[in-house]
């Protein structure tokens, strides 16, 4: 027994002083690593007031790797590593010695490192807030406030030439749009950029610290000292102040400097011993008005495209007007859409009257976009010219004056003077405003029954005693015999989506006679919801006892919002009858679009390359669950009625038993578009959509198919080889039949053969993410020489 107490004390002492080698007062040694997990315990500062490590996304199951205020109630996060890249439970964050940190998602693929260091002996959480690496000599090798985020903290400068960009929203900490930078001439500027390629854009806020005729007064530093004062240095010594003099409180305050996610550039400070219910305090801020000062034609302003800025002395407030709703509910800064469908036909002789209509917003004004001035004119004349003209989406009418609109609009705004009025056009029959209140074909007898009720109220009593009795006979026939192709009542449990019974659908779709296309997951049927067109699609058997897991992947689905993924609308689980319903796509498949009579042009081609790559991404990396859709190609890219190319059958791979492909192999995928690791004993990752859009790109690029069955001995002629072949030798314009007008933009045409020659490589780490494909598309990175992928005709 006193031999077993004293190993115990022995491992506990071993056990004290393993724990304080990874970590003794801010130190942390090399080999120490953190894991992704709810309660995984932070590398701390000496005081305490700063972490290392992990923080959950709030309403996601993700993580965040990142620097907070550790003693702070929310946490608040002041760095994280660069395009705030989110990652799943079981990620990993490691101190090499010949690497620094490195970030692995949990099948040890490598999501981020500290750049290109070596020789690393220790790593230091400070007090500060700056994570720094050093070297056997203590020669500083790394420090995270090198490489800011959206922070800036006292004790930090910034040189000329660098600067910070803003997060997209509270929960994507994605690059976005807004960055604050100190430029070359002195000037400390905010911009809007591309946030693709990085290219900046006017500014909208200069700090004026540059001078022509004597450059010894221009900036030389941005400083933020231990005090709390930021300003700007100039070559002559002098200060340029940012924080006004005498603002900052007296007592011990934690300080920051933020790039908000609206493009507004603020001070806070916060007391380091709070009350209860202390919040982040602003000092200063810049722009004074950002939904004012940000007028530039080259952003949508401080809130999305159809979005409305308004401003409250602080802060700006987006809001969708009527007729409009968030295309992303968790980004309310973001862009609106419509909730009716933008048209432009050809009017009858009534010169639109019959056809069209408006909704008026008051002291609303979007001030670009116009196309035509009419100056004078009346209300009248001014609706009446929109009305006549199929391009006038909205007309501005103000003083007299008149200004015609094409979509989308942009920099919208909440105006001081009550004579603004937006009229807002949209096709009679497809009235926004009931559109926004609920889905299409509710029932709309409860609704009349309600309305019918209360215009008899007030009567007799004994009228309305027998109104009391009609209404609950009336709801009782309607709920024992609802009426066709209405939406149910009933909801999932586990999301807000309809579901409907299989009779419902079978009405929906006249007996699924309407066969829209058929592929490994089940058929899809044409039907109709209300006065909705929508997509049936009749899955096959469902795996063994999956009704949890159907439910699961279907509040999976439910919970993706982005402009290139088909939308899912309801679902069916009735029996053993599972049932998806999607929104409708009325110009099919992208393989009849590639592969029909008449070659479609290449700007067509290009754009839905580059939507395709943007609904991969999402899927790959802003999704709460990761998705991997395990089988793109183009009989799942649908057209929508502007060509906008939508990924439909993701989530769906886990549903469907192993053996349900075309290949027959027990392989998720088909033929053509399967990546090496299907056929090899090695981990299935994100990279094998990479590879099926590879070979999707070459077929977009080329309107080939990725494999073609020849006649005779020469068995298949494989696509990817073809590629590597005519890149190899020169011949795109073999590659792609002579298509002029691919061949005219010659430096796009080898960017996309080069981009998809990098997604098919064999070894799946040298493929790119697809952020990066999209990063290569779009021009905003260079694309290196590919190397030849290996032949792959055997797969």
């Amino acid at each position: 027994m006193a031999l077993v107490l004293l190993r115990l004390v022995f491992l506990t002492i071993f056990l004290l002083r393993f724990i304080a080698a990874q970590q003794n007062g801010g130190s942390v040694s090399v080999g120490a690593s953190l894991t992704a997990t709810p309660n995984v315990k932070p590398w701390l500062s000496s005081s305490g007031e700063f972490a290392f490590g992990f923080q959950q996304v709030q309403g996601t199951d993700n993580f965040l790797l990142s620097i907070w205020y550790e003693k702070i109630p929310d946490k608040t996060i002041v760095w994280y590593p660069e395009e705030g890249q989110m990652v799943p439970t079981g990620s990993k964050v490691e101190l090499l010695r010949e690497s620094g940190l490195v970030l692995t998602d949990p099948l040890g693929t490598q999501v981020w490192r500290s750049g290109s260091i070596s020789g690393v002996a220790s790593g230091f959480m400070n007090d500060t807030g700056n994570f720094v690496m050093f070297g056997s000599n203590s020669r500083k090798l790394w420090g995270s406030f090198d490489y800011p985020a959206d922070t800036l903290l006292p004790t930090m400068f910034m040189e000329s030439g660098e600067g910070i960009n803003s997060t997209i929203s509270k929960t994507n900490f994605s690059g976005g749009q807004f960055q604050l930078r100190f430029q070359e001439d002195g000037n400390l500027v905010l911009n809007t950029r591309d946030i693709l390629s990085g290219n900046a854009y006017d500014a909208y806020y200069i700090s004026g610290t540059y001078d022509d005729s004597n450059s010894t007064n221009s900036g030389k530093q941005v400083i933020f000292d231990a005090t709390g004062y930021m300003y700007i240095l100039r070559r002559n010594g002098q200060r340029f102040d940012l924080t006004p003099r005498g603002s900052l409180p007296s007592g011990d305050y934690y300080h920051r400097a933020t790039l908000d996610s609206d493009g507004v550039f603020r001070q806070y400070y916060f007391p380091k011993n709070p009350t209860s219910n202390t919040t982040w305090k602003v000092i200063w801020f810049v722009p004074d008005n950002i939904c004012v000062d940000l007028s530039d034609l080259s952003s949508t302003g401080a809130c999305g495209f159809y979005n409305v800025c308004s401003f409250d002395g602080n802060r700006p407030n987006c809001e969708c007007p009527k007729g409009f709703s968030l295309l992303d509910p968790n980004n309310p800064s973001g862009d609106c859409k419509p909730d009716f469908t933008p048209t432009c036909d050809e009017v009858d002789s009534n010169n639109g009257r019959g056809i069209f209509d408006f909704i008026e917003l008051q002291n609303i004004d979007w001030p670009f976009s116009d196309y035509v001035h009419m100056n004078p004119s009346n209300e009248n004349t001014c609706k009446s010219s929109c009305l006549e003209d199929c391009f006038c989406a909205v007309a501005i009418y103000r003083d007299t004056q008149c200004w015609k609109k094409k979509l989308p609009l942009s920099n919208g705004r909440k105006v001081a003077s009550a004579n603004v009025r937006a009229f807002v056009k949209y096709r009679i029959g497809d009235h926004p405003l009931q559109n926004t209140t609920r889905l299409p074909g509710e029932n709309k007898d409860r609704k009349n029954l309600i309305v019918v009720g209360s215009a008899l109220l007030g009567t007799s009593v004994f009228v309305i005693f027998v109104l009391v009795g009609v209404i609950c006979v009336g709801f009782f026939v309607i709920y024992k015999k609802k009426p066709r192709n209405s939406y149910p009542i009933r909801k999932a449990v586990e999301s807000n989506l309809p579901r409907f019974t299989y009779q419902e659908l079978v009405e929906a779709t006249d007996g699924f006679k309407d066969e829209l296309g058929k592929g490994a997951f089940g058929i899809v049927y044409k039907g109709v919801i209300g006065k909705k067109t929508v997509a049936v699609k009749k899955l096959n058997t469902v795996v063994h006892n999956g009704e949890k897991e159907f439910k699961t992947e279907v509040d999976t689905i439910a919970k993706t919002h982005h402009k290139n993924l088909v939308q899912l609308l309801g679902y069916c689980d009735d029996g053993e009858q599972r049932l998806l319903v999607y929104e409708y796509m009325s110009n099919g498949t992208l393989a009849m679009f590639l592969f029909g009579d008449t070659r479609p042009t290449w700007r067509q081609r290009s754009y839905i390359a580059v939507g395709i790559a943007k609904g991969l991404a999402y899927l790959h990396e802003e999704c709460s669950t990761l998705i991997i859709h395990c089988d793109i190609k183009p009989q799942n890219i649908l057209l929508d009625d502007y060509f906008n190319a939508k990924i439909s059958d993701f989530g769906l791979a886990k549903l469907l038993m192993m053996n349900q492909s075309h290949t027959n192999t027990g392989i998720r995928g088909t033929k053509g578009y399967v990546a090496p690791e299907w056929f090899r004993n090695t981990p299935v990752t994100v990279k094998v959509d990479v590879y099926s859009f590879g070979v999707l790109l070459l077929e977009i690029i080329s309107c080939r198919k990725s494999l073609v069955y020849e006649s005779g001995e020469k068995g298949v002629a494989v696509l990817t080889d073809l590629a590597w072949d005519c890149y190899q030798e020169g011949r795109l314009d073999t590659f792609v039949e002579n298509d002029l007008e691919a061949f005219d933009d010659y430096k796009k045409l080898a960017t996309f053969v080069m981009v998809g020659l990098w997604c098919v490589q064999e070894n799946s780490s040298l493929r790119p993410t697809m952020r990066k494909v999209i990063q290569m598309l779009e021009g905003g990175i260079e694309v290196a020489e590919p190397p030849c992928p290996c032949s792959l005709s055997s797969y």
